[in-house]
């Protein structure tokens, strides 16, 4: 009498009362409890099932293999056979894995090798494509070729002089307007109100002259107006992609895009549209005469267009991706902020390099003072910002704010400096006098961009596609 499952005789023997098969008792009731069924038919089984066997237990015969000395022999000469075979098995198993092994390290070699190589073809492609010039997109009165030329016409290059001509003159004897704001009044400066999330991802808004319009877009393609004095939005329009940056010139709407193309909007119907960046449009900036219109790209080039003609006009490459664009107010300089921390100057009538700013880290924003002497920059994730004087080309002032700036914006007179942060807006006036600069207002309203509003009685900030008025109440 051997167990069904061991093969051996059974000490506590039981039997099935469905199959009638013999088991150890031990072995058959954890078989049961794990199961539920008998290991030999299947069959649902249960303990109940089971029916104990008497048996005397004073004797255990042994295996039949196990009753002479050539039987342990050949026992132990079949084991060793078998350890043999394992042994051989196992080796050939290792041999075959240290093959798929050293196999798919050199397909992994081999497409690491691939990549580099994919990436710098693509980064050689992409240099390759951002000096190649690109038809500008359809204009008002009809096409136009893209000049990738060596400077601006005689008579663009006549209305830059003029401007610098008549602004120049009058900057440093230009009287603060008596109705502008004070220090007195920006530190009374409180949120006053709040418009619904309108744009989501809007990270620019731009004034009108009037400064109650706001010009904003966000990452959705599409654009808008609002009238800060109803507090509502006016219009609508379609820029196609994500807004990048937006400024006003007139009475014309002017949105760039990620998709690399720039779009003028008169009362919301599209006026022009030029598509001369290989990339994203970064930035956006207008000239003091309000005729001629500069843009950067990730394209590491800047385009300067005539907006009277709605034409492109000059190309000038440089060796980085720019993420910035200011005009001096003058109109003679125009300043571009690079990833590689550079902020070139260049000559507005030529595309010569005037002057270059070495910075510490890709640079985020860049502002002209309209004393005409000051540029103040911002890096990316900065919490400062720097000041240079054009005079001199150096570094004049650092200004610490105490969280990270995203934008930073000059009033019309240069004494007020508004920074934008998530951590809020800041005012830093600069007194001629005191030869000494302070901090009017330090509010917790999160920006990503701020504009001066008119007369500077008020200020306008965006923040997660919302807009918030700040003034005295």
């Amino acid at each position: 009498m051997l167990c069904a499952i061991s093969g051996e005789a059974p000490q506590y023997p039981v039997a099935s009362t469905k199959s009638g098969n013999v088991f150890e008792k031990r072995l058959i009731e954890a078989y049961i409890s794990e199961n539920g069924k008998d290991p030999l038919t299947g069959e649902d089984l249960t303990l109940e099932d089971l029916v104990e066997l008497k048996s005397s237990r004073s004797v255990r015969p042994r295996p039949p293999t196990l009753t002479s000395i050539p039987s342990l022999l050949g026992i132990f000469q079949n084991e060793w056979d078998a350890l043999a075979l394992e042994t051989f098995t196992l080796r050939q198993h290792l041999t075959q894995t240290r093959q798929e092994l050293s196999r798919a390290l050199y397909e992994h070699d081999a497409a690491v090798r691939v990549i580099t190589r994919l990436s710098r073809e693509r980064d050689e492609a992409r240099e390759a494509l951002s000096k190649i010039a690109i038809n500008s997109g359809a204009a008002s009165n009809g096409d136009a070729m893209q000049v990738d030329g060596q400077g601006l016409s005689e008579e663009l290059v006549a209305k830059v002089q003029s401007t610098q001509d008549r602004l120049s003159k009058t900057r440093r004897k230009r009287a603060v307007p008596e109705d502008w704001t004070t220090s007195d009044t920006i530190q009374t400066f409180t949120p006053l109100n709040k418009s619904e999330s309108m744009y989501p991802g809007a990270r620019t808004v731009s004034m009108d002259a009037s400064g109650d319009l706001a010009l904003l877009g966000g990452t959705d393609g599409s654009a808008g107006i609002f009238s800060i004095s109803q507090n509502e939005l006016v219009q609508e329009i379609s820029a196609g992609s994500a807004v990048t940056d937006t400024l006003w010139a007139g009475n014309k709407a002017i949105v760039g895009t990620s998709a690399g193309t720039i779009k003028a909007f008169d009362n919301g119907t599209e006026s022009a549209s030029f598509s001369g960046h290989a990339g994203e449009v970064s930035g956006l900036a207008l000239h003091a005469s309000g005729e001629i219109l500069a843009s950067v790209g990730v394209d590491k080039s800047y385009i300067l267009y005539d907006l009277t003609v709605s034409t492109q006009v000059l190309q000038i490459y440089t060796d980085s991706a720019l993420t910035t664009v200011q005009f001096h107010p003058d109109g003679h300089l125009l300043a571009a902020g690079g990833v590689d921390g550079q902020i070139r100057v260049f000559e507005t009538k030529t595309g010569d390099i005037a002057a270059v700013f070495k910075a510490s880290g890709p640079v985020q924003a860049i502002s002209f003072s309209e004393n005409g002497i000051w540029l103040a920059s911002v890096l990316q994730g900065s919490t400062s910002v720097s000041i240079w004087d054009l005079r001199k080309a150096e570094e004049a002032k650092v200004l610490e704010i105490g969280g990270q700036i995203t934008n930073v914006r000059w009033d019309y007179t240069g004494q007020f400096l508004a920074t934008a942060g998530p951590s809020g807006i800041t005012v830093q006036q600069y007194s001629k006098s005191a030869k000494a600069w302070s901090e009017p207002l330090k509010s917790a309203v999160p920006a990503v961009d701020v504009a001066w509003g008119a007369k500077a009685q008020h200020l306008v900030s965006i923040d997660q596609g919302a807009i918030t008025v700040l003034g005295s109440s």
